[in-house]
């Protein structure tokens, strides 16, 4: 490291020893903006060696614990660049180098679990339903969906999966290490969109070192310095291609897919299920083609937006139309009353049928019964041409006298009249 970075860091760990808690909120907002501070705290987080390494860890600490938001922010910055110091010198069995690394890596742990009170921290995440729209997918895209008794029972119904509480830890051993790396990646990802490039670009390194150290492709890779290979879980995988799917959109995409094909490299060598999954939604998620000035900064993820006009169909089923069915049905009696008004009667039909009994001889009965109807007919006719009817009521009223007298001379016939 030259003597500048040097003087840099040394400066930056003496101002704020002094620095008045008045002060500390402009100092957190202007201390993002130190570039040059930056790159060189990455120059000594990557020398293990480096006597200003432990005064480094211990600054970082002081600001993640001082509750001051930016300050906590700028520490998680360097997160991955401090996982990846403590995994490859763990692998190289050199643990005195990283003491100070760990310190910091449970420091930040042991804040994470517990809320203000000292209360342990249920983390819950809600896992979104197909069957409603979200950022990332449209129901309408995937095709019908069976509305079977299950899937309207899950209609509406959110699944909740919830993490914690984690235990307090004092030392990484072998058998927790990477279920504190991974809950501190977990944290990580959920300042993503704070982080600045300089820390997405060092995720997308490290991801790919810890994935193909001590495999073939680190030939590939031409990564020098660990030549062992590292282990890795299931769940840290995932963390990891949670960021590296956020870098891919935030000017870091060639990086990130270099990052990714490694992550799935290792997968396939693992047999690791969820990894390989993850992995591969992303990768059939982005675009055919790379992007184009992938420096240009935050890039947005291509959504299919849900329009504001109605979908329905005209010839849909819906309540509105069952009620105007029944509407069109309750209406046509009313407009067969008003064609009799024009003068235009309608003839009811009448069924005869005979009763068990003794049979008329000749049809006599039957042709007495048709002379009637003939005059009831004719009667009706007589009255619904009738100029003098001037009122709307008059020829319902003597229609249904005319029935009424169709049905007495049915009742003294042998046979049966039926409307």
């Amino acid at each position: 490291m030259l003597a500048v970075d040097t003087g840099v860091v040394e400066e930056w760990l003496s101002e704020f020893k002094t620095l008045p808690e008045a002060s500390i909120s402009s100092y957190a907002t202007n201390l993002k903006d130190k570039s040059a501070l930056i790159s060189s705290l990455y120059k000594v987080i990557q020398e293990p060696q480096s006597e200003l390494l432990e005064p480094v860890c211990h600054q970082l600490f002081e600001f993640y614990r001082s509750g001051e938001e930016q300050l906590l922010r700028f520490t998680l910055q360097f997160l991955p660049e401090l996982i990846w110091c403590y995994l490859a010198v763990s692998a190289s069995r050199d643990l005195q180098s990283s003491g100070c690394i760990e310190a910091l890596l449970l420091g930040v742990y042991n804040l994470e679990i517990v809320d203000k009170e000292g209360h342990s921290k249920v983390l819950s995440f809600t896992i979104p339903s197909l069957s409603k729209p979200s950022v990332y997918h449209e129901p309408s895209s995937i095709g019908s969906m069976a509305l079977t008794e299950g899937a309207l029972s899950q209609h509406g119904l959110s699944r909740v999966v919830y993490s914690g509480p984690h235990p307090q830890r004092e030392m990484l051993t072998a058998q927790n290490r990477f279920e504190v790396l991974t809950f501190l990646l977990l944290c990580y990802n959920a300042a993503l969109s704070y982080m600045p490039a300089v820390s997405l670009q060092s995720l997308c390194q490290i991801c790919s070192r810890i994935c193909v150290c001590g495999y073939p492709r680190q030939q590939v890779r031409k990564y020098k310095g660990v030549n062992c290979r590292i282990p890795v879980s299931s769940e840290f995988m995932v963390q990891m291609l949670t960021g590296i799917y956020y870098a891919f959109y935030n000017g870091e995409w060639d990086l990130a897919r270099k990052a990714m094909d490694d992550i799935l490299y290792r997968a396939q060598l693992e047999l690791y299920p969820e990894p390989l999954l993850v992995a591969n939604a992303i990768k059939a998620s982005l675009p055919k083609g790379a992007m184009k000035s992938s420096k240009e900064g935050t890039r947005c993820i291509q959504v299919e937006i849900t329009p504001t006009s109605s979908r329905i169909s005209r010839n849909a089923v819906t309540s509105m139309s069952i009620r105007g069915h029944r509407w069109k049905r309750h209406e046509q009696p009313e407009n067969g009353n008003d064609a009799t008004e024009l003068g235009n009667f309608v003839i009811p039909e009448i069924s005869v049928t005979s009763v068990a009994g003794e049979r008329t001889g000749n049809g006599e009965k039957s042709r007495a019964l048709a002379e009637n109807d003939v005059q009831h007919l004719q009667g009706v006719q007589e009255t619904a041409t009738d100029p003098r009817t001037d009122s709307k009521g008059m020829p319902e009223i003597r229609r249904q006298k005319s029935v009424r007298k169709m049905m007495e001379d049915g009742i003294n016939s042998s046979g049966r009249v039926q409307f």
